[in-house]
């Protein structure tokens, strides 16, 4: 076999592979005992058939083109370890020369792994949020958990803004009723505007028992467009009672005896999260600095097929909460050019920070260990909410083992640049990201807010890099 490359451009090479005839010999072989066992012939066992009988009753086509079949993909392998070309993708294989007793030349264009220069990485200076929680931020914080804790109490009165009312509705279009239209015992805060157009002023002034109808124009549905009749018939009238911010209230809602304890825990807490988003910012910042320093041409493969993942899984995640594209759009005031073009945007970024962290690595010798790729497999488990042994399982069936071997060396990689970062926050004291590694190790699962729940942190694939060391 004799094969050349050479570039089509900085991201694809072009393989040209020539085999003379006799080389193909096995792969002959194994086609004609591949469709021996195929075809049934009378008076020869399957799988014993001659390869005369073959050519004569299949034809000898068919079995050179079997042969093909098996020998290119073999063939194109051996050419890359020959002219160490590390492919990307699948390959784009056209056979230029082949008939039977001659010489088979092909040729396979295939993306290859861009060549990456390396700016000098360390001491990347970035700013962050500063991260004192002010008593502002604290009130805040325990207004929201004092809504938790309000209850709602019935009242003989008209219907004003804020108030709770239970409602019955019931729309319909030209006299015919829309589909799921209906509801019975809706609690409704009135100036939410967050159900229907027109509902909070028809409920405005209502009692009791009184029956509102009013026009809305319909969004989704198989009546989007129209507009509705609806009748709101106001059955309770309820407002909100706030329990006092007292050390009673904190004996309720939290572990604590008294209120100034509650109030101090909550400073606390609201501290950690400020420190994890100190991190998260400075992880983002230093990699957003560390890319714009260099220029990494793409291949379109990887490009295109980063871009059709986060698509679907854009698509997924609406589908959950049963939205369409359409919709999410109108609601973000979007037009689906400028959504492909945000889209497409952030692709080439994670696709040109896999080249540049994967270089980095490179030069590091970074490598992953056993213990660090079964702690990577465990918390990507606990993400997706399957079992680690069923999900470590799934991996190695779908071949991704390498994927998240990969996933955590680039997190090692941005930790390195990070430990070396100079990081301070906007008023000028320098941030210890060391420090806060307890933090740090609360990012990639989320941490605990003021009142006791889970704050979500934006948090990229690489969150391995916010754990020191």
């Amino acid at each position: 076999m004799k094969s050349a490359v050479e570039s089509v451009n900085q991201t694809r090479v072009r393989l040209t592979v020539e085999v003379a005839f006799e080389e193909l010999k096995p792969d002959l072989d194994s086609a004609y005992r591949e469709i021996g066992r195929q075809v049934r012939i009378s008076g020869f066992r399957p799988g014993k058939v001659p390869a005369r009988i073959l050519d004569q009753r299949i034809g000898r086509s068919a079995v050179l083109e079997q042969a093909i079949q098996e020998a290119v993909p073999r063939l194109y392998g051996d050419a890359l370890r020959e002219n160490d070309v590390q492919g990307i993708g699948q390959p784009s294989v056209e056979v230029t020369r082949f008939s039977d007793g001659e010489e088979l030349v092909f040729t396979a264009e295939v993306d290859v792994r861009p060549e990456v220069t390396l700016p000098e990485y360390n001491g990347i200076a970035v700013t962050v949020d500063d991260a004192e929680v002010t008593d502002d931020d604290v009130d805040e914080q325990l207004a929201s958990l004092r809504e938790r804790f309000a209850t709602l109490t019935t009242i003989d009165r008209a219907v004003d803004d804020g108030d709770f009312v239970l409602l019955d509705l019931q729309a319909s279009v030209d006299g015919e009723e829309v589909a799921g239209s209906s509801a019975t015992g809706l609690s409704y805060q009135v100036g939410s505007n967050d159900l229907m157009p027109g509902l909070d002023d028809a409920l405005l002034g209502a009692v009791e028992g009184e029956m509102r109808t009013f026009d809305s124009d319909l969004v989704r549905g198989d009546h989007g467009g129209q507009t509705a009749q609806v009748q709101a018939t106001v059955r309770s009238v309820r407002v909100k009672d706030l329990p006092a911010l007292d050390d009673e209230f904190a004996q309720t809602a939290s572990e604590f005896d008294t209120i100034a304890e509650m109030r101090t825990d909550a400073r606390t807490r609201m501290e950690r999260v400020k420190r994890v988003e100190q991190g998260v910012q400075a992880r983002d910042r230093v990699l957003e600095s560390l890319l714009a320093q260099v220029d990494v041409p793409l291949p379109d493969s990887l490009l295109k097929s980063e871009v059709q993942w986060r698509n679907q899984n854009i698509d997924r995640q609406l589908s959950q909460v049963g939205l369409g594209k359409a919709d999410y759009l109108a609601a973000e005031g979007k037009t689906e050019e400028a959504f492909d073009a945000e889209v497409a945007e952030s692709a080439a970024a994670a696709v040109k920070s896999q080249f540049v962290l994967e270089a980095v690595a490179g030069k590091e010798e970074v490598g992953v260990t056993e213990a660090e790729l079964t702690d990577h497999i465990v918390r990507r488990a606990r993400q997706v909410e399957v079992p680690p042994d069923e999900f470590a399982r799934q991996v190695v069936e779908s071949g991704g083992l390498g994927t998240l071997a990969s996933e955590v060396v680039r997190g090692k990689a941005l930790a390195l640049i990070l430990e070396h970062a100079v990081v301070s926050d906007v008023s000028g004291r320098p941030v210890d990201l060391n420090a806060a590694s307890a933090d740090f190790e609360a990012v990639s699962e989320g941490v605990e807010d003021a009142d006791g729940e889970v704050a979500e942190v934006d948090v990229a694939d690489d969150a391995e890099a916010l754990r020191p060391g």
